[in-house]
């Protein structure tokens, strides 16, 4: 099965796809997991993305859509995989299609993360990092609205929308049934 998890920042995508990647027999693969392994194996790409972090700025689509096409074509992710953060744009996901029709290969599921804004809020703030600020955390929201909800409309053939609210194992389930609906 090859999935993309969607959802606002604080949403549990991360969470729920190290578990679903298990349950499915499937990697999990993380565009913040693929910058920080750069990052830390000194690559190219690597040295690209931690300049661009130290800016605090998003790294571009390029840089993205090169490492995820690297990932993609490592053996592990023939019977599929979950993607979590990419894509974040329609531009993201154009390429993502390109990349997995030279493997005669497309996206089975979108699993949209459904969870209300004041929620995601207090979420991150029970974190305690020092960059969850109310401020940020909304800032990010806003950035989540223009940037990644449109692909919504994008999969929406291929879209599944599951309250991600309560606690983990009843979220798994409930992502679970609906992947078997499908």
């Amino acid at each position: 099965m090859r999935l993309v998890l969607v959802g606002p920042p604080g949403a549990g995508k991360g969470t729920q796809a190290a578990v679903l990647a298990e349950q499915l027999g499937v990697p999990h693969i993380s565009s913040g997991d693929l910058f920080r392994a750069h990052i830390k194996g000194g690559t190219e790409l690597g040295k690209q993305v931690s300049s661009i972090l130290d800016e605090g700025k998003l790294v571009p689509d390029d840089v993205t859509n090169e490492m995820v096409r690297e990932r993609l074509a490592e053996p592990d992710t023939a019977k599929g995989f979950i993607l979590d953060g990419f894509p974040r744009n329609t531009g993201q996901a154009d390429v993502l299609a390109g990349i997995l029709a030279k493997q005669d290969a497309k996206i089975d599921v979108v699993l949209q993360f459904e969870v209300p804004d004041e929620e995601l809020v207090a979420r991150l703030l029970e974190r305690g990092r020092t960059d969850d600020t109310e401020a940020v955390i909304r800032e990010r929201q806003a950035i989540y609205r223009s940037e990644t909800a449109p692909l919504l409309e994008y999969y929406s053939d291929i879209l599944v929308t599951i309250d991600a609210v309560g606690d983990v194992e009843e979220i798994t389930k409930r992502a679970l049934d609906a992947l078997r609906g499908r």
